[in-house]
C-alpha cells in the first residue's frame, strides 16, 4: 500500500511520453484493417514459398487489396568452421529480405526497406541430419523474417493513418 502514490505519479509521467499501442482500436483499428488489405506478390523458390505462406498467415488478407508486398530473397548457406580434415564442422544460414510496399491503385512504392536474420547449424556425420538442420533453419528465418516486415508494414500504416477525430 505505501507503494501506490508512487506507481500512480509513475503512471501519469509514462501517459505523457507519447508511446502509443501499435494496434490501438483492435481488429477493426487502422493497423490492423491496413495488413488485411495487403496481398503478397510471388516469390521464387522454396524461400519464397515459405515466406509467402509465412506473411499470408500474419496478415490474414481480405477483401480486395489495396497493397502488394513484392519481395525478393536472398538465402545463403555459409561454411564457417574446420575440421582438421577441412570439413566443415558449422554453418550459417542467412535469410535477407529487400521488400516494397506498392499501392496498387497508383503504382507508386510506398515502403522500400530490408529485414534478415541468420542461424547457425551445426554439421554432423549424418547428410540427412545435416540437411534437416538446414531446412528447419530456413523455416525458422521464414517466420522471424515475416514478422519482421510485418511489424514495419503495421508501423508504416500506424505513422500514416488519419488521426482519430
Amino acid at each position: 500500500m505505501k507503494h501506490q502514490p508512487l506507481l500512480a505519479a509513475l503512471a501519469l509521467m509514462l501517459s505523457g511520453c507519447g508511446l502509443h499501442p501499435l494496434y490501438s482500436g483492435g481488429a477493426s483499428g487502422a493497423v490492423a484493417t491496413t495488413l488485411t488489405r495487403v496481398e503478397v506478390g510471388p516469390i521464387e523458390g522454396k524461400a519464397g514459398w515459405l515466406m509467402t505462406n509465412a506473411l499470408n498467415d500474419r496478415l490474414q488478407t481480405s477483401g480486395t487489396p489495396l497493397y502488394r508486398l513484392e519481395i525478393k530473397l536472398d538465402d545463403k548457406i555459409i561454411g564457417l568452421g574446420v575440421r582438421r580434415d577441412d570439413s566443415v564442422s558449422r554453418e550459417r544460414r542467412s535469410l535477407r529480405a529487400r521488400y516494397q510496399l506498392v499501392d496498387l491503385s497508383k503504382g507508386t512504392v510506398l515502403l522500400d526497406a530490408t529485414a534478415g536474420s541468420d542461424a547457425g547449424i551445426d554439421v554432423v556425420n549424418s547428410e540427412y541430419a545435416t540437411i534437416a538442420a538446414e531446412n528447419t533453419a530456413l523455416e525458422r528465418l521464414s517466420d522471424i523474417v515475416a514478422d519482421q516486415i510485418v511489424a514495419r508494414v503495421a508501423l508504416y500504416a500506424q505513422r500514416t493513418a488519419a488521426p482519430a477525430p
